[in-house]
């Protein structure tokens, strides 16, 4: 053991390496037809509105603010925004309800804080977003399964809890094109989420950095909405939104909010100023000038071009995919669940795939708490044109047609 082992905290051996972000390094070859990252097309970004805001913010009388600390909880500009963002899904809030972060991963990172204690419980959907799952890891918790299709109950949830040496402390999920499942919750399993919490006694964190992102289908209020109109409003609600920037306009910028009670915001206040004081002004004065002006106008463009490579992606796989393998149909998002016939292992496809069919997809393991999934796989359509997406479909479907006969 080398001196630095001895001297870690014991929660450092619960921090992983994102399994995703590792094999992206292994990906970058030329020749390779990638649906394994799940980013925003870069072509796509407004880069011309971002250039304008910062050359009117440092050219103008705002660019000495900008270029300062800020306060903790964010840019009274941006924080306006988020207000009136959050209002047109049904959400009455002020700007002390509202903190921003240096994007939702950092969110995620301090309600793991602020919630949970050795031996916790967090309730989580199967799969679920590994980003959560390094988040939540550090704070050596218990992960149990949050199912709303299911009749489990919430003494059952309770007990295993306490068997664990902890209690629920939040359920976590993302109601709307929840990556990698590219699924979405409807109105009633959000009530039936929102009811298992009030029974529990637990937080609802409502993950939704892809809620712009529909593609069809009218949209659901989010778990926050419906969650005010039963208690009375926002300072008496158990959810917690999480919402970002990254999807939509800029991923560069790092730039998120969370959307809660007050009591709580000025909690994870605190954590902020331990942190790192405040997100960058600049990032945030230039971000509100551009959602002010583009933002509706830029998600409507962007999603009909997504729409357009979803729709391609599941004419594809319909071609050119084997009996016994299926895949959801997502509404909106960026992502297309595959599930291979039981006796495969994606894992060791991809390995077969990026040599010989130079396809990359992320393997579904990743995405399971307790390591299950091994047949399962993530395909992103946001950055692939229709030819390589009809190109890259056929060789994956020829390559797993291959497998499952060899394997017969």
């Amino acid at each position: 053991m080398s001196t630095w082992e001895s001297l870690y905290a014991k929660r450092a051996s619960r921090m992983r390496a994102s399994e995703i972000r590792e094999l992206l390094k292994l990906l970058d070859q030329p020749d390779v037809i990638s649906f394994a990252g799940g980013i925003p097309d870069p072509a796509l970004f407004p880069a011309g509105a971002f250039q304008q805001a910062y050359s009117d913010i440092l050219g103008g009388p705002d660019a000495a603010r900008a270029l300062q600390y800020g306060v903790s909880e964010g840019s009274a500009r941006l924080r306006q925004w988020v207000v009136g963002h959050m209002r047109k899904m049904g959400v009455e809030c002020r700007a002390e309800n509202i903190l921003i972060t240096s994007g939702s991963q950092q969110g995620l990172d301090y309600l793991g804080k602020l919630f949970l204690s050795e031996n916790d419980t967090a309730l989580v959907q199967w799969p679920t977003y590994l980003g959560a799952v390094q988040a939540f890891n550090a704070y050596e918790l218990q992960y149990d399964r949050l199912d709303p299709g299911t009749n489990r109950t919430a003494g059952d949830y309770l007990v295993k809890a306490r068997e664990a040496g902890g209690s629920v402390k939040f359920a976590y999920l993302s109601p709307d094109f929840a990556n990698p499942t590219g699924l979405t919750l409807d109105a009633q399993a959000r009530r039936r989420v929102l009811s298992l919490a009030v029974d529990l006694g637990c937080a609802v964190i409502e993950d939704a950095p892809y809620e712009s992102l529909r593609y069809d289908g009218d949209p659901i209020p989010p778990i926050l909405a419906l969650d005010c109109e039963v208690s009375g409003g926002i300072d008496n609600s158990r959810t917690l939104y999480c919402g970002s920037f990254s999807k939509s306009l800029s991923p560069g910028l790092r730039l998120g909010w969370i959307c809660a009670a007050s009591e709580v915001i000025s909690r994870l206040v605190l954590i902020k100023q331990a942190s790192d004081l405040n997100t960058p002004v600049l990032n945030q004065e230039a971000m509100a000038r551009v959602a002010e002006s583009e933002f509706d106008t830029h998600t409507a463009r962007t999603n009909g071009i997504y729409k357009g490579r979803r729709d391609a992606m599941l004419s594809a796989l319909e071609r050119h995919m084997p009996e016994g393998t299926f895949w959801t149909k997502p509404d909106g998002g960026m992502f297309i669940w595959v599930t291979l016939p039981e006796h495969l292992d994606a894992g060791d496809l991809l390995e077969h795939s990026v040599e010989t069919a130079k396809v990359a997809f992320v393997p579904g393991k990743a995405f399971h708490p307790d390591g299950s999934g091994a047949n399962t796989m993530r395909l992103s359509f946001s950055c692939a044109d229709y030819e390589k997406i009809e190109e890259g479909i056929s060789r994956l479907g020829r390559l797993i047609t291959q497998t499952v006969t060899s394997k017969l």
